[in-house]
């Protein structure tokens, strides 16, 4: 399988997240960032929210003049010329490919959409922009529709078409189904962009590529909206790792970047956030600490040396006295097996007491109380 195409939308769907709002310096510094990580294509805003985002897209182009840069439009021809303006690659022309939101949205059948739609394609073309058609809802959408949708586009020369599971829900074997027919019928690019509701954006995400998919979409940690997009993070490596896709992803640059981006959408980094949260590369459970002290693979399929990060061994509930006897080695202290077995103990009360692992120099009082030279003088 060749080259799959990271389309990150941070800046635009993950910046729909309730709450999240950037600034222009931090939507420039993200931007920025992503570029500087391997991600290359951005989906980094929308013309219809006013001067402010049109001038923070701007500022975005300005700064990085090689990007492959994208913006999300309605069916209108005021968004499509600003995108030009704004001297953007793509427009994303959003149309709603479900019954139920072209009901609720539009109001309009299917057949009127569609000669609007090439009417808009060929403005977009006489502008310069290369042109995605966003299927909103695609999910939802019944295979005569989205088959009207291809034809259309291909026949205007638009270069892709984006598949949204804008409700996220799909799973990975609904998703290949919906993708594989989607190929059927139209030729060029097919973007996939998955929605987090059931967990499985990441998944969907896979399973539209082995089926087809050329591009994706991805949020820095799967910020977006309800349950968020797929992440980025876990996206990229398991384009890499499981289908064997190279991403041009610099996996180190990856947790810097998710911390700027938690800090700018005021999100804590949920500490089992794949790949990069606090404890990912984190042993406890005494079998596994055992073991990873002899082999450092034996309990880990991803090094974290890929991310940039080292994994880390520390002690409580469930630690064994090998994980005792080596997490202290680490400190520079070399105990007996009486020590062993006085420390244990007290190491799973302090876990249970204060709901967390002891730190290294809480791990030295611990050690002072019950083995140092006062323990030892009092015990006589």
């Amino acid at each position: 399988m060749g080259r799959v195409l990271i389309n990150d939308t941070t800046l635009r769907d993950g910046e729909q997240s309730p709450g999240v709002a950037f600034r222009t310096s931090e939507k420039v510094a993200i931007a920025e960032a992503l570029y500087a990580a391997g991600i290359t294509a951005m989906e980094v805003g929308t013309p219809a929210m006013g001067d402010e985002e049109i001038a923070r897209i701007q500022l975005v182009r300005r700064q990085l003049p090689d990007a492959t840069l994208m913006t999300w439009c309605r069916m209108n021809a005021l968004e499509i010329r600003q995108s030009a303006d704004l001297g953007v690659d793509w427009v994303d022309i959003s149309i709603p490919a479900s019954d139920k939101l072209r009901q609720y949205k539009l109001r309009e059948p299917l057949t009127v959409l569609l000669e609007r739609l090439a009417m808009f394609i060929r403005l977009a073309h006489t502008l310069g922009l290369r042109v995605c058609i966003g299927c909103e809802d695609a999910s939802r959408a019944g295979g005569q529709a989205l088959r009207a949708i291809a034809e259309v586009a291909q026949q205007c020369g638009a270069a892709r078409l984006r598949y949204a599971d804008t409700v996220g829900l799909l799973d990975p074997l609904s998703t290949a189904a919906q993708i594989s027919a989607l190929r059927e019928v139209w030729s060029g690019e097919i973007e996939m962009h998955a929605h987090n509701d059931l967990g499985m954006a990441t998944a969907n995400t896979l399973a539209a590529v082995s089926a087809g998919a050329t591009s994706v979409n991805t949020t820095i940690l799967g910020l977006g909206e309800r349950a968020g997009n797929a992440a980025l993070e876990t996206v990229a490596l398991g384009l890499e790792r499981c289908l064997g896709v190279k991403t041009g992803v610099h996996f180190p640059a990856l947790p810097a970047l998710c911390q700027r981006v938690a800090e700018a959408a005021q999100r804590a980094i949920d500490p089992q956030q794949p790949l990069v949260g606090e404890l990912v590369f984190t042993h406890e459970s005494g079998v596994h600490v055992a073991a990873l002290l002899r082999d450092s693979e034996s309990y880990q399929s991803i090094a974290p040396s890929l991310m940039g990060r080292s994994y880390r061994l520390v002690l409580g509930k469930h630690s064994g006295r090998q994980a005792v006897n080596g997490v202290f080695d680490q400190m520079g202290y070399h105990l007996n097996a009486a020590q062993i077995n006085q420390l244990l103990p007290a190491i799973r009360r302090f876990a249970e007491n204060w709901k967390r692992s002891p730190k290294d120099y809480e791990l030295v009082a611990i050690y002072d109380e019950l083995c140092g030279e006062s323990a030892l003088r009092a015990r006589g």
